[in-house]
């Protein structure tokens, strides 16, 4: 089982880039503690080292699904700003969202298409109306259907038959991606900044986990041994 999320940073600051790569590093830090693989497909860098603005994963593994629905919404990073101390905001949010995947390019093979002599009407002369010269050409895996009479010639208008079925395959592939890029873009927009499905904070340093265990003392009651 695998599945994709793509991580991005939308239209946010400089913060939001680099708050996607510190949530970026958790999230496969998560993965290996569940025994999940981690793939970064794609990635679109930051203004600065070390930042991203937005990232294509791929997850794999049992419970790849699971794992990547407790990471899918909008994510919090909660800590001061690295570039401005000036700022007081310490959010900075991430949208995370399965993307579309990409289509599968058509396998086009003269297999896969039927070819139907035929006659067509209109000018052209006696012989093309008399004769089945026309080609009419299916491809069967997608439903294309093109008729071709230009020639008086039943292979010439089969070898431009295939040629053109071919080539509307193409255009179609081609379409698919666009679209695929297109519904991908749109993920960037539909980041929303507040409540937040996941906040994640920076891993407390030993100065910290100290300053907590001397508060923790001075705030013990007085007292006789238990």
């Amino acid at each position: 089982m695998s599945v994709q999320l793509l991580l991005s940073a939308g239209r946010g600051p400089q913060e939001c880039a680099w708050a996607l790569a510190q949530l970026l590093s958790r999230l496969e830090d998560d993965a290996t503690g569940q025994r999940l693989t981690t793939q970064r497909v794609q990635a679109v860098p930051g203004d600065r080292p070390d930042t991203y603005r937005s990232v294509l994963i791929q997850v794999s593994g049992a419970g790849a699904e699971a794992f990547a629905a407790s990471w899918t919404g909008t994510l919090c990073w909660q800590a001061p700003s690295p570039y401005r101390a000036s700022t007081g905001r310490k959010n900075w949010y991430v949208i995370a969202q399965p993307p579309q995947l990409d289509a599968a390019p058509t396998r086009f093979t003269e297999a896969d298409v039927d070819i139907v002599a035929c006659r067509t009407g209109g000018p052209g002369g006696q012989h093309r109306n008399k004769a089945s010269t026309a080609v009419r050409a299916t491809h069967r895996p997608s439903g294309i259907v093109v008729v071709v009479d230009d020639e008086r010639q039943f292979g010439l208008n089969r070898r431009i038959a295939l040629n053109l079925l071919r080539q509307r395959i193409e255009h179609g592939d081609e379409a698919a991606r666009r679209a695929v890029t297109t519904s991908r873009w749109r993920i960037h927009d539909e980041l929303v900044r507040g409540n937040p499905t996941r906040v994640e904070r920076p891993e407390p340093s030993g100065r910290d986990l100290a300053a907590q265990q001397r508060g923790h003392k001075r705030r013990r009651p007085a007292g006789g041994a238990a």
